[in-house]
């Protein structure tokens, strides 16, 4: 007895010290496994600088809490596990689950103050063998660092797929998410936004709700280069300052003066994201005329772009795969009937790159948009958005009414098979277009070609336009509020954005895959009791046995 008291004390202070030795170790070295195949709880590089650089507390409260459909269980297990990697890195980042509408009788006054800051709840239908309810769902995140905020979306919004489509959608995207947004709260704004305005651009209460979104992680400014005419220079040396210009749906056409401002920023480095029009429609005009005509505009653009490696045609793209409008159809009793009827002129882009700037997004609402036609040079070019394969060019001048959304279509009137670009990347070094040509503005610092630049060009200056509410004020951009629907024209140009300016890596991120298969709910329901048996039954029979036996094996060892 004396010599297994002995032995018993010599193994339990081997395992102290054993213990001990791993604890010291552990606090002078840190490493975690990611057992799983596709590697998503590996966090980027880009997103473990982002964690390190919290010097403060963090916190994130996240309203996936409460009572809602198992679908969404996966995506709050998804968050939660996500953010137990970045405490895990950081113990400054602190997080929290909240259920916003715990308490019933605050339930009105949550939603209230919820809708004000724009967080958004989801209403949705939920079947379960055969039955329905209906649940309510905040899919929102809110990240606080001292006196800075901003929100994150944790659910996309793909319009026509399932809820599980939906949250495997999410889950992929979820660590750009909140790397994203940590990125704005803890780093200080250092890149400037130039907004041209001279050339009949859209007004600022048209593209408020994307100022308002790029302001948060970027100086963002107007810029006139109606200044050109009295100091070129002046105007050319102070464009220069900037890190990027957005052109918004010009009107008036760009003098050569102004085209070689433009021209020099890119030549500089600059970096420009297009949204043009060559054609001149509107959709406003066709709501309060019979008809409209559709007709090139020329904004002295052509030579400039042909040389950057694009030509944009003076078509209008015609779409089967469409936005809805919703039109009058009659009335019933003292209502008007309305009915959704497919625009072909607003194609409904669904992106099929997997470049990182359009991958794993929603569609993108288009209005009166034009081909790209491509062209060969040194440039490198990336198509980022085409139309559906049942798409065309109609050639302009052309004349448009709201009675076109009855015409009968069918595959044959789309030979060529569509596919036309929409928006184009291009990457590298640019040459002026005023090589080997006179100068409008004699610049003695005139470069023909220097620095490594990068354009973003769209097709479609509507892109970027938010609607107004019956007051005037903007509305949410992507938001129809005609048909209720929210494309995802905002995330795109943030994309976009992110893409020309960042330094760090941080739009890679969206390329990282996540493979979540779906559930067969048919299957499910056929082998309910089945899968109740193996989930529940089996592993209870596996702990009964597992005791059993231990149980006999110790009474056969001591009773001997």
């Amino acid at each position: 007895m004396e010599a297994n008291k002995k032995n018993s004390l010599k193994q339990l202070g081997i395992i102290a010290a054993v213990l001990l030795a791993l604890n010291i170790f552990g606090n002078y070295f840190f490493k975690r496994f990611d057992l799983t195949k596709d590697k998503r709880y590996t966090l980027s590089e880009t997103t473990l600088n982002i964690i390190e650089s919290v010097d403060s507390p963090l916190y994130i409260d996240v309203f996936l809490e409460g009572k809602f459909p198992p679908e969404f269980k996966r995506l709050q297990n998804e968050t939660r596990q996500l953010l137990e990697e970045f405490t895990a890195y950081n113990s400054n980042i602190i997080f929290q689950f909240v259920n916003p509408i715990e308490k019933e009788e605050e339930r009105v006054d949550v939603m209230k103050k919820f809708y004000e800051r724009g967080l958004m709840p989801l209403s949705i239908t939920v079947e379960d063998k055969g039955k329905q309810s209906q649940e309510v769902v905040f899919p929102w995140a809110v990240t606080t660092y001292g006196d800075k905020s901003t929100k994150v979306a944790l659910l996309k919004n793909l319009m026509g797929a399932s809820t599980e489509e939906k949250v495997i959608s999410s889950v992929q995207h979820l660590e750009f998410a909140f790397a994203d947004a940590l990125n704005k709260i803890t780093k200080e704004k250092q890149k400037k936004i130039a907004v041209l305005r001279g050339n009949g651009e859209l007004g600022d209460r048209y593209i408020a709700d994307f100022l308002k979104t790029v302001r948060e992680s970027y100086y963002v400014g107007p810029f006139t280069l109606d200044s050109v005419a009295k100091k070129p220079i002046e105007t050319i040396e102070a464009l220069q300052k900037y890190d990027m210009a957005i052109i918004a749906k010009p009107t008036e056409a760009f003098t050569d003066e102004e085209k070689q401002v433009l021209d020099q920023f890119i030549i500089n480095g600059g970096k420009t994201l297009w949204l043009v029009d060559a054609v001149k429609a509107d959709m406003d005009s066709l709501f309060t005329e019979p008809q409209i005509l559709a007709f090139p505009q020329d904004l002295n653009l052509t030579d400039q772009l042909f040389q950057y490696g694009i030509r944009v045609n003076g078509q209008l793209v015609k779409d089967e795969q469409a936005t809805t409008i919703k039109l009058a159809t009659g009335q019933e009793g003292s209502q008007t009937q309305y009915q959704e009827f497919p625009w072909r002129f607003s194609p409904f882009i669904y992106p099929s790159s997997n470049h990182p700037i359009v991958k794993n997004m929603e569609g993108i609402k288009y209005e009166f948009a034009n081909p790209i036609e491509i062209l060969k040079n040194d440039i490198k070019k990336t198509v980022l958005l085409t139309s559906s394969q049942y798409s065309k060019p109609v050639g302009t001048p052309t004349p448009i009414n709201l009675d076109l959304v009855t015409e009968e279509t069918q595959p044959t009137d789309y030979p060529n098979g569509g596919l036309l670009p929409m928006a184009v990347l291009l990457e590298g070094k640019f040459k002026s277009v005023y090589k080997n040509r006179v100068l409008p503005i004699k610049d003695p610092k005139f470069k023909e070609t220097n620095k490594e630049s990068k354009m973003i060009f769209i097709s479609d200056g509507d892109v970027i336009k938010n609607q107004l509410d019956k007051d005037g004020y903007p509305m949410e951009l992507g938001f129809d509020k005609f048909t209720n629907n929210l494309y995802g024209n905002k995330e795109f140009l943030m994309n976009c954005v992110n893409y020309l300016l960042d330094d760090n890596g941080l739009i890679n991120i969206r390329s990282k895959d996540v493979d979540l298969p779906l559930l067969d709910k048919e299957k499910v329901y056929e082998n309910y009791t089945f899968a109740q048996i193996v989930t529940i039954g089996l592993p209870l029979a596996i702990l009964g046995l597992f005791g059993f036996l231990f149980t006999y094996l110790r009474k056969r060892k001591y009773v001997k």
